[in-house]
């Protein structure tokens, strides 16, 4: 017998309770595992791009770009040290690192490094 899918209550209604891309689900991403992404994007030759938005507008398609995207870099400490200035001026803000993959034309990986607190 398969075990019960686990339920996550999510609400509108309710901004603490969503959940924002498929990492949220899990646990929180300890430090290794985000630079072990932001390398996996870098491995792949994704374009790395910062965006960000207050928690209450979390669920919109539109977030606010942080400079222009990082064409071609592939220095894993320049992207991360970025998303860190990213949420330095904007702490109360998610902020979500992608990788823009170039031959797709999509987000090829999408995942919030910081996470906002409701005002």
């Amino acid at each position: 017998m398969a075990e019960e899918m686990q339920n996550y209550d999510s609400r509108v209604t309710d901004p603490a309770s969503r959940k924002l891309e498929t990492f949220s689900y899990l646990p929180e991403l300890s430090e290794d595992e985000i630079r072990k992404q932001v390398q996996y994007i870098v491995d792949h030759g994704w374009q790395p791009a910062i965006e960000h938005t207050e928690p209450e507008r979390a669920s919109d398609d539109y977030w606010y770009m942080w400079k222009l995207p990082m064409f071609g870099e592939d220095d894993v400490d320049t992207i991360l040290n970025e998303a860190k200035k990213c949420h330095e001026v904007n702490p109360n803000d998610h902020v979500k690192l992608i990788g823009y993959d170039p031959y797709q034309q999509s987000q090829g990986l999408a995942f919030v490094v910081y996470r906002g607190q409701m005002k």
